[in-house]
């Protein structure tokens, strides 16, 4: 299969799994260099990134599913969003564009794929897809549980996936769906 092919059946799966509605927002963290065998963050490479966010956005976006594009270690893991979808959450708006040596190649081609781009520090996604190893817990909500993809390879980076779910909370005679 192809990037396109595997990184659309990868967020095909992730979206069944997760059964995310409409307005949810899901967090993608991406190391191209991994995609294509290499160490993160040694070879980035910005066709490869076109090919996953179309992917991304072909399988997201008639879904009604917001995406966001983690950035590299070098934009200390901000994230890029539609400036509408970072307003409605009241994310706070910081003021950075992405490019391939600071971002990656995954978040600047997510930015230039976007319509109002903008970089936020922080958010809380229902879903994820980690792409490499990339770690994007830190922008899951509280509770995230890990879901075994059957399409769980991009190239030759490992896909990790977590949809995530509200707290317990109560006790013994506390009754959850």
């Amino acid at each position: 299969m192809s990037i396109y092919e595997e990184t659309k059946a990868s967020a095909e799966e992730l979206l069944a799994l997760s059964n995310l509605k409409p307005g949810a927002l899901v967090v993608v963290g991406c190391s191209t260099s991994e995609v294509k065998g290499d160490r993160i963050g040694s070879n980035g490479d910005p066709d490869t990134a076109g090919e996953l966010v179309r992917a991304l956005r072909d399988v997201f976006l008639p879904a009604g599913v917001q995406l966001a594009a983690q950035c590299c270690e070098h934009l200390n893991r901000a994230l890029i969003i539609e400036r509408a979808e970072a307003e409605k959450r009241g994310l706070e708006i910081v003021s950075v564009v992405p490019h391939p040596h600071a971002g990656g190649s995954f978040a600047t081609a997510m930015f230039h794929a976007m319509q109002d781009p903008v970089a936020v520090e922080e958010l809380r996604a229902d879903a994820g897809l980690d792409i490499g190893n990339t770690l994007i817990g830190m922008h899951l909500k509280r509770v995230a549980v890990p879901l075994r993809l059957v399409h769980h390879q991009i190239g030759a980076a490992q896909v990790n996936a977590a949809r995530t779910r509200p707290k317990f909370i109560g006790g013994s005679r506390a009754k959850y769906e």
